[in-house]
């Protein structure tokens, strides 16, 4: 099951336990979509198949409690990324202070600094030097996202 928060863990657990009406401890595929829709996040038919085709290993047409997780999770962790693509747009603006769409690596050194003031200097150059390849001085915003997360 992927690691989910606690929240999001009992927010699944009470969907699913609406949908299993027998208490089998087992859904149909057939309410996956219904529920995802519940939890405002409609999928695309063909999408959906291919996730449950995915989750549902023994092909029983029926999805135990954890492959349900894995299922929803799917959806709930890509929100969180959005998020976090976002709070990260909001603070690459700030220090594009110009909007250029790109920051100076000094700044860039200034904000890993903030985020960890145990850095070593030579570490510093080592992921600017990394991040800055064509040694433009310059990071623009897909490189700074790439530094924030580690890189995908």
């Amino acid at each position: 099951m992927e690691d989910l928060p606690k929240e999001q863990l009992e927010l699944l657990k009470k969907a699913f336990d609406a949908f299993d009406r027998e208490k089998s401890g087992s859904i149909s595929t057939d309410m996956v979509g219904e529920i995802l829709r519940m939890l405002e996040h409609p999928v695309d038919d063909d999408i959906l198949r291919d996730i449950i085709q995915e989750v549902d290993a023994d092909g029983s047409g029926q999805l135990e409690f954890e492959e349900f997780c894995d299922l929803a999770g799917r959806f709930l962790i890509e929100e969180d990324t959005e998020a976090m693509q976002e709070e990260l747009r909001e603070a690459f603006r700030l220090y594009d202070k110009e909007g250029n769409g790109y920051i100076s690596t000094n700044v860039l050194r200034e904000i890993l600094r903030e985020l960890d003031d145990k850095v070593t200097n030579e570490d510093l150059d080592m992921m600017i030097e990394e991040i800055d390849s064509d040694g433009s001085g310059t990071v623009d915003f897909d490189e700074f996202m790439e530094v924030m997360t580690g890189g995908d």
